[in-house]
């Protein structure tokens, strides 16, 4: 009974939307503006194809600009313009913060050029985030590369940013244990077979819980592969 009501609820507020609608644009905003992979290239995409471009030609023309994706998603984003002769251009979006942090967090060679560029489109309009930007990857390269030696002037430099209070505090924390910090980021040595071997006990020990006694525990430990 529940579910016929949903279905009721459901059709009734379609038939609504379709009944208050001014014109078909309005009945296509939500889903053309809906947030996808294709974002950057949806008002390009509208106007070309309001022009006449046939899905095949705008996917290569969004292929040349930078586009990876299959001709499939062009064609999924502008099936519900079928019967229609022309519609309205969505609006640029804006990526979520999600995105743009993990834009930020990956190395610039394993970002793609739509990526790469709409990062760099926002970063421009924030200076803030540009800053935080380089911070980030700075302390990246910091790791990669070994050069544990340069943390001292990563950290002056970050709590001299008024702009990011919280990056600082990381950065304040990080000073309370440099000489661990910088062992980290200059040695080759690592705890993680150390970390991997604890983390293999506490499982064997999720196991056995309330199964056998410790000596039984011990064995399994000792002889797990």
């Amino acid at each position: 009974m529940n579910s016929i009501s949903r279905d009721l609820g459901l059709a009734f507020r379609t038939v609504q939307s379709v009944a208050n609608a001014a014109s078909a644009d309005e009945l296509l905003a939500p889903v053309l503006h809906r947030a996808g992979k294709l974002d950057r290239f949806k008002p390009y995409l509208i106007n070309r194809r309001n022009e006449g471009c046939t899905n095949v030609q705008l996917h290569q023309e969004l292929a040349a600009q930078g586009w990876t994706g299959s001709i499939r998603t062009v064609q999924g984003y502008l099936r519900p313009l079928r019967g229609h002769s022309t519609a309205a251009v969505p609006p640029s979006l804006s990526p979520s913060p999600r995105r743009v942090t993990g834009w930020m967090m990956s190395h610039p060679d394993r970002l793609d050029a739509n990526a790469r560029i709409r990062l760099k489109e926002v970063l421009a309009r924030c200076p803030e985030l540009d800053t935080a930007a380089g911070l980030v990857r700075g302390f990246a390269t910091m790791m990669t590369n070994r050069e544990g030696h340069l943390l001292d002037e990563w950290i002056n430099t970050v709590t001299a940013t008024d702009s990011l209070p919280h990056l600082a505090n990381f950065a304040s924390g990080l000073r309370r244990d440099l000489a661990a910090v910088t062992a980290g980021l200059t040695l080759p040595h690592s705890s993680g077979p150390v970390e991997g071997t604890v983390n293999k006990i506490k499982f064997l020990k999720r196991q056995m819980f309330g199964r056998a006694n410790l000596d039984l525990l011990r064995i399994r430990v000792l002889h797990h592969q």
